[in-house]
């Protein structure tokens, strides 16, 4: 009986280390890895990537913004995409999926739309330099899943939509991380998730990509130092004319004021403009940066 305890203590040992050291493995690396680091604070928190039109844009895109070159996309991820609806009180919604939903998933991750978009956009594999197929390639071959949905709007009756499809990605997906990565004005929804304690304990990372600032999340159980926090990456190109990049990065900081080891990345895109961080966003290195916090 001892020995039997022991021989299963090992292997409950040996599971739990695999599920910590759990993290994406490589997807065309070479062509969507952060470009050169300009500048970077000493704890890494903070990083100005260098941006450059012609590179990122122009001589990626076949089509500029509309299709990138063939190189940057792997279409056999299409085989794993699927149509699906779910309901909350607002009524019934239609999202993608891809990816495989099971207790084995490790990762899940639901990407909310901003202004002008739909649930399409974050399967679109073309656009924003083929970035979003990426995105979907690292989770059919990670164990992952990516869910975009329709919802409402970026207002409570959004929040409330995407809260509903985080009850049923949960069921769906038990063992899984799961993040919330909110683009634009989809960044409302993200920071109403954070701020509500019952959805707030179901989320273990966002994204916000050329989003905005929130500031009643300030206020909010989540950044206080006794509390679980919920690690955040936060990318903005340097001249979004949308929203001003010194108040979102004077929000970064006000977090960090608030509690300095708080998990937060700051991803400043020198040059870019406000569609730059979905463009740009190297989705292996932050999601692997999240999931080796949780």
């Amino acid at each position: 009986m001892g020995r039997l305890f022991v021989v299963f203590c090992l292997l409950f040992v040996m599971v739990q280390a695999h599920a910590r050291e759990f993290s994406l493995a490589p997807f065309k690396d070479d062509l969507f890895a952060y470009p050169k680091i300009l500048d970077r604070s000493s704890d890494g928190s903070y990083v100005t990537v260098e941006y450059n039109r012609d590179r990122d844009l122009v001589n990626r895109d076949q089509v500029l913004r509309w299709k990138a070159h063939h190189k940057y996309v792997d279409r056999g991820v299409r085989w794993s995409r699927s149509v699906s609806s779910y309901v909350s009180a607002n009524g019934k919604f239609k999202y993608f999926s891809v990816g495989k939903a099971n207790s084995k998933t490790a990762v899940s991750v639901i990407y909310v739309h901003g202004k002008g978009g739909n649930r399409r956009q974050g399967v679109n594999d073309w656009t924003f330099g083929g970035n979003f197929n990426r995105l979907q390639n690292l989770m059919t071959h990670n164990r992952g899943v990516l869910y975009t949905p329709d919802f409402t709007d970026f207002t409570e009756q959004g929040t409330v939509d995407v809260a509903a499809l985080i009850q049923k990605v949960r069921k769906k997906t038990p063992a899984a991380k799961l993040i919330v990565a909110c683009g634009s004005m989809g960044g409302g929804v993200c920071w109403r998730l954070a701020k509500k304690s019952n959805t707030a304990s179901q989320i273990d990372g966002l994204f916000l990509l050329g989003s905005h600032w929130h500031d009643d999340f300030l206020k909010s159980p989540v950044v206080k130092k006794s509390t679980r926090n919920i690690p955040i990456y936060i990318g903005h190109g340097s001249k979004d004319p949308v929203f001003k990049p010194s108040v979102q990065f004077g929000f970064y900081k006000k977090i960090r004021a608030k509690n300095s080891k708080y998990p937060i990345r700051f991803v400043m895109f020198d040059s870019g403009a406000h569609g730059t961080p979905i463009r740009m966003v190297d989705w292996r290195h932050e999601l692997n940066w999240m999931l080796s916090l949780n």
